[in-house]
């Protein structure tokens, strides 16, 4: 079997799991590691603030830092071959430098990148600028990319175009017309729909302007980390219900 070698950054301890708070995707990577050993492979993890000496007898990851300084880390090294710089490599990725004529386990979970990666693309499909704020800001914490996540955005898109299409082609169809000629020519007054309402979720709150009040103080909803509370009302107002969204 391979020897994995992975060469982190200064930290306390790769777990990912120690200090204030938990850091995903160290922790996801720590038990990728260990999914990795149980299958045979040699994994070597060395900390740069802890087993400098280890950095410095490695003239692949010693030159690696002369060029990028600490960016570079982690660094894997598989077999004496540099496979990552400056990331944590994925399972499949592990598995496919090190796992020699065995097939990679199918993963059985989302890890957390690619979680707000999809909450980014059903922000897309909602229309949500909240929610696609929030969970931006997010996936930059776990290190996620800008065009990593602006693929994720291309894809929701081609998803939610997808049936409007679909439904134009059929009106123009049963029209008996064209695809064109049902566009809008002249400009749509987006700006005032805008102003009429502000309505989020995420964190943000949802209030028209020119509600009946006694309904607006039925409910104030949020989600994707935002906050929700609901204030007393009068029968008739909670009658009409309340709607939240994502």
């Amino acid at each position: 079997m391979s020897t994995v070698e992975v060469f982190d950054p200064p930290m306390c301890c790769s777990t990912g799991v120690c200090g204030p708070s938990v850091d995903p995707a160290l922790a996801t990577f720590a038990s990728d590691l260990s999914w990795l050993a149980d299958r045979g492979a040699s994994v070597e993890r060395h900390n740069l603030s802890q087993e400098p000496k280890a950095f410095a007898e490695s003239d692949l990851v010693r030159r690696l830092l002369a060029e990028r300084g600490e960016e570079a880390l982690p660094a894997v090294v598989v077999d004496g071959e540099l496979r990552s710089s400056g990331r944590f490599p994925t399972r499949g990725e592990l598995a496919g430098w090190s796992l020699t004529g065995t097939t990679p386990a199918a993963p059985t979970f989302l890890d957390a990148g690619t979680t707000e990666l999809v909450a980014l693309a059903a922000a897309v499909g909602a229309n949500c600028e909240s929610c696609f704020k929030f969970h931006d800001n997010e996936a930059r914490k776990l290190g996620v990319g800008s065009e990593v996540m602006a693929q994720a955005v291309r894809v929701a898109q081609a998803v939610k175009e997808a049936p409007a299409r679909s439904m134009l082609d059929l009106a123009a169809k049963l029209l008996d017309t064209s695809v064109e000629s049902l566009h809008r020519s002249d400009p749509v007054a987006v700006a005032v729909a805008a102003e009429t309402a502000d309505v989020g979720c995420c964190g943000g709150t949802d209030a028209a302007s020119g509600a009946d009040p006694t309904t607006e103080a039925s409910a104030a909803s949020g989600c994707c980390g935002g906050t929700e509370a609901a204030t007393e009302a009068p029968v008739t107002a909670t009658a009409s219900g309340t709607s939240g969204c994502c």
